[in-house]
Order: C-alpha cells, then structure tokens, then sequence
C-alpha cells in the first residue's frame, strides 16, 4: 500500500508504518539533521528504511500533485512546539502551527486515511476550540477558509456545515484518542494524541487497538507472582518491599489488566546491553557514555523498574532528569543515545551519525516505532479488507454480465 509521510523527523512514525506495510513514496522532512539520520540508514541499507525517499523540503512548498491521488496513508507528526506543555504555549498563533498544511495535503492528496500524532497539551481547555477546528478541517478539507477569514469565522461555518446533514464532497470519518505507549509495549509512558481519518466512501468501522500492557500487570509480576525479579535474577534479599501504592495498583487491577503483558521497563529495555564508556561499546552502535548527569528538584531521573519517563527533545541542549537513569543506590547517569533509542522501540541497528546533543533531540521528538506500527497495522488490515471487498464484488459484476 502507498503512504506519504509528511514531518518525518527521525523516522519513528514511518518506520513504523514501514513495518506495517505501507511503502512511502515520500518521506518529506526540512530539518538537515534529521533527513542525515534518515538518510545514512539508507545507506547502510536497514530493513524497512533502505528504499525511503527521503526529501528535504518544508512542507509548505510540496506539490502534492507530484503524487497523485491513489494514496492509502498519509501520516506525519505535525510540529508540536506551539502545543507542547513545556513550549511557548502559542499553539494556532505560533508560526510553527502546521495544521493547515496537513488538512491541505489532505485536499490535494485524497489519501484512504489520515494518520496524525502530536503532543497531549494539543487537548488542553485553552486549546479546545482549535482542537476542535483541526477535526472539522479533516472531516471538510475541501471547505476552505476564505481570503484573509480568521479561524474562528471558519470554525463556525464548519460547524454550521457539519450540523446540516449537507454533502461536501471529500469527507472523512474522524476519531482520536490518547494513548500511552507504555500500553502497547513500549519501555517509556508517553502520553500522545493520535487522530485518525478514514475516507467517508470507505465502507470501514475502526477503532484504536486495544491496549495490550498494563501497569497493573507489571504490578502483578513484582509483587504478587514475583516474575519481573526472578526474569531478571534479582535475589529476594535485593527485591525492594513493595509501597502502599504499589499495592493499590494491585487491588485495582480487573481481569482485562490484570491478563494484559506487563508495562515493560527500564531494566527490560536495557537488557542484553553492556555498560557503557566514554569510547563506547565494542559492537554496538552509539552506546558512548556521557559524563555529568545530575539530579535536581523535578528531574530525578528514570527508576530502573519502571517505563522510563516521556524522553523529550528540550529546546537548549540535553533535557535534565528526564533523560537520565536513576539507580537503586540514587546514583544518576545520562542515558546512552542507543539506550534512549531503546527506549523509543528503534531498532539497534538504526543509527544517528550525528551529536550526542542533536541525537537525542531527534529521540525526544520521535514517535516510538513501536506504538507507530500498532496503530498503522490496524490501519493497513482494514484497508486491506475494503481490497478485498471491492475486488470481490468487481467479480460479481462481471460474471453477471
């Protein structure tokens, strides 16, 4: 199936749609670093990633129809600054607000379906109109905002527009959800919005996948079965004692949480990786240790027996506590870029040829792989579905006549 992949960063998002099925005839990206990582992946011939089309453009300057309309996907991570909690929190007014750009390619492109990803601050109370405003211009693409028209005039004739039943044209069925991706098996709680298209005239009735790990689960295994410790041959005598909260965790579990995988975990992550240096690991590619990290109030590091904290990207240089490991003795240490790739479900053998610093700021604004290709798998197998439909009723037609 044919996917255009639009904000692409380092390629988490389509990579993970890459694993799903989907063959990009497009991964567009401007930032020069991110299209380098993408690109020596290339080169080095990775799996999934060897025959991107990498092209390093602004969004804004696309010509969509360059790619014609027989698209299945199209996905991107739409820029988050403007709504991130730790931003400037100027959301539509920020010039970095490309929402548009993505409802446009949505016009000229008529892909099947939408993908969309951005941060959780895109749901808060002052945002809620525009959220609001961004839904309505995917459902109504074709319904343009007049010249010089401000979005709120626009968002109350697609509101007048969605509420009179009238046809429009291009239509999409749209839906969203946040998601953690510690709930799909992802070492790291990050909390993301998705939004998910499909085209009206598909005869489709899909939903977000259902969660498959649960913290209730990892409680389970702790400490009530004992199976995350003896998994990682840690003694008895080296076990913590569980908290007042942990074991709350467990009485709250139900029969759905509690038969789900366990929330997977630093320790996990790591596992199978030798220590870190500062001339790196023989064998394994960008694992350096960088000296250094430190814990301060609000940046305690990521304890070893839980999902990591959200890995962010920060605006000056490496963020502090969030990207660091917190050991049982409180000692703290900057996470490795091959550990915090772990961390965000890449593949081992996927490499950032560029600084420790840009390295991690790629991470910090990547969508995890894995969470990625869960979402575009089941994207992919309902659309394979309306295939197959239509291929079997284009038979009937013809042995009828």
């Amino acid at each position: 199936m044919r996917s255009l992949e639009l904000f692409a960063g380092a390629g988490g998002l389509a990579l993970g749609s890459s694993r799903a099925g989907f063959e990009h005839l497009a991964v567009v990206e401007w930032d020069h670093d991110a299209c380098s990582s993408m690109n020596e992946n290339r080169r080095r011939g990775l799996k999934y990633v060897r025959n991107w089309p990498v092209q390093e453009a602004d969004v804004r300057t696309i010509r969509y129809s360059d790619f014609g309309t027989n698209i299945d996907l199209l996905a991107g991570g739409v820029p988050c600054q403007p709504w991130s909690l730790g931003g400037r929190h100027m959301g539509q007014n920020d010039h970095r607000n490309l929402f548009p750009e993505m409802i446009r390619a949505v016009r000229e492109t008529q892909p099947k379906t939408v993908l969309v990803e951005n941060v959780k601050g895109l749901l808060r109370e002052s945002f809620t109109s525009y959220f609001e405003y961004i839904l309505l211009g995917l459902r109504y693409p074709e319904l343009l905002a007049k010249q010089d028209e401000p979005w709120e005039r626009h968002l109350k004739r697609l509101e007048q527009h969605h509420t009179s039943g009238k046809s429009s044209g291009l239509e999409y069925k749209t839906t969203f959800r946040l998601l953690n991706a510690a709930d799909y098996g992802v070492p790291q709680r990050r909390e993301r919005v998705f939004i998910v298209a499909f085209r009206s005239d598909l005869p489709v009735e899909w939903s977000f996948p259902e969660q498959t790990h649960s913290k209730e689960a990892l409680a389970i295994a702790k400490w009530v079965t004992g199976e995350f410790w003896e998994r990682h041959a840690i003694s008895n005598r080296k076990r913590p004692e569980p908290t007042q909260k942990d074991l709350g965790t467990v009485a709250k579990s139900d029969l759905f949480t509690a038969n789900c995988k366990p929330w997977l975990t630093v320790r996990d992550a790591l596992s199978g990786l030798p220590q870190p240096s500062v001339e790196g690991a023989n064998g394994w590619l960008n694992h350096v240790l960088v000296p250094g990290a430190r814990s301060y109030p609000g940046h305690t590091g990521s304890p070893l027996d839980e999902p990591a904290k959200t890995i962010k990207a920060g605006d000056h240089g490496v963020p502090g506590g969030e990207n660091t490991i917190l050991f049982e003795d409180g000692a703290v240490r900057y996470l490795t870029v091959r550990e915090a790739a772990r961390l965000q479900s890449f593949p081992d053998d996927y490499f950032f040829p560029v600084a420790w610093t840009e390295s991690m700021r790629q991470l910090g604004n990547a969508v995890p792989v894995k969470l990625a290709e869960t979402v575009a798998r089941s994207i992919h197998e309902h659309l394979s579905r309306c295939h197959a439909q239509k291929r079997t009723a284009t038979r009937g037609l013809l042995k009828a006549v």
